[in-house]
């Protein structure tokens, strides 16, 4: 699986090219860096979501974790995240993982990343 990388420098707004709606498949997780952060985007149909790519429980990537019924799995302990909102599902996770918005804008997906205070 190839790594997308922003192209938005730092002084750009918070959203952030992360590639064309077909980059994204259907039922799959994609890796890419937004605003110099890892994100894990996740398509559900015509939805496009965005989570931390970095489980709240260990030092496992979502983004090769396993996807069903609306959840990416951790490949390292299991735990289970709902891929829309981040909230947990299923332990041993206890921490929601932090969610991105998500937009097509002329063509391209955009991830607004902000980093917190």
């Amino acid at each position: 699986m190839q790594t997308m990388t922003d192209t938005a420098s730092d002084t750009d707004a918070a959203w952030h090219d992360v590639g064309e709606p077909d980059d994204f498949p259907d039922g799959a997780v994609w890796p890419v860096i937004a605003g110099g952060m890892a994100i894990a985007v996740f398509r559900q149909g015509d939805s496009l979501h965005a989570l931390h790519d970095l489980c709240t429980h260990g030092n496992a990537r979502l983004s090769d974790g396993y996807i069903e019924n609306g959840c990416v799995e951790c490949p390292l302990h299991q735990g289970l995240f709902d891929i829309c909102t981040g909230e947990t599902r299923g332990g041993p996770v206890t921490e929601a993982v932090r969610s991105f918005p998500v937009q097509v804008r002329a063509g391209r997906v955009e991830v607004s990343v902000q980093r917190k205070a």
